[in-house]
Formats: structure tokens, sequence, C-alpha cells
């Protein structure tokens, strides 16, 4: 039998075997932990994180998760579009697509990018 970790492990690496971000399109990869969200903006070609942020930056009054993952959504928009990326490749690295995950997705479409 599996545990929780080896099977979103497994899950990762099938959906990352799809997935390449190309140099039109960087790919946004999506870590969560129990308390905080992280998310980078990757080029895959150069090998290098071109944007990252967490919502740790974010005011800490805000209780809500989900309100945190939107407003962490629409500051990476921002960079992203000041860093002319428009379009990106969403990589939620095996969590499933609800939750904080889908909130980060909303938020950055809100803010103007492609996914």
């Amino acid at each position: 039998m599996l545990d929780t970790k080896q099977r979103r492990t497994i899950r990762k690496l099938r959906v990352r075997n799809k997935i390449k971000g190309v140099t039109a399109r960087a790919r946004l990869s999506v870590s969560r932990s129990n308390k905080y969200l992280f998310a980078q903006i990757i080029d895959d070609a150069k090998h290098k994180t071109v944007i990252g942020l967490s919502d740790k930056t974010l005011v800490k009054n805000e209780k809500n998760k989900i309100k945190r993952a939107f407003t962490l959504g629409e500051m990476i928009a921002e960079k992203a579009l000041k860093a002319k990326i428009a379009a990106l490749v969403f990589d939620r690295s095996g969590f499933t697509y609800h939750g904080r995950v889908k909130a980060l997705a909303e938020g950055l479409r809100k803010g103007g990018v492609k996914l």
C-alpha cells in the first residue's frame, strides 16, 4: 500500500512528464504546505526561476488561506506581466485542483495571465 506522499509523488511525475515549460510559455509550479502556499515561475529552457513568491509575504491578518492564495495569484500575475510573461503552463505538482490551488489559478487569470 502506498501512503499519501508516495501517491502524490507518482501523480506529480505523471503530470510533469506531460508539462514542459517552453520559452513562449513558462511553467508555474505550485507547492503547498499546511500553513503556506508557494509558487514559482520557471523557465525550463534556461533552468532558472524567474519569479518566486509565497503567501508568507502577505499580511498575516488574513486567516482565510483561500483568500491569501487568490491574492498571491494576483501578485504573481502582476510581476509576470512586468517581466513580459503573458502565458503560463500550470504545474500543480500532484495536488488536486481544488481549494488553494484553484484559488491561485483564478487569481492569476483575474490578474491577466493566460493559463
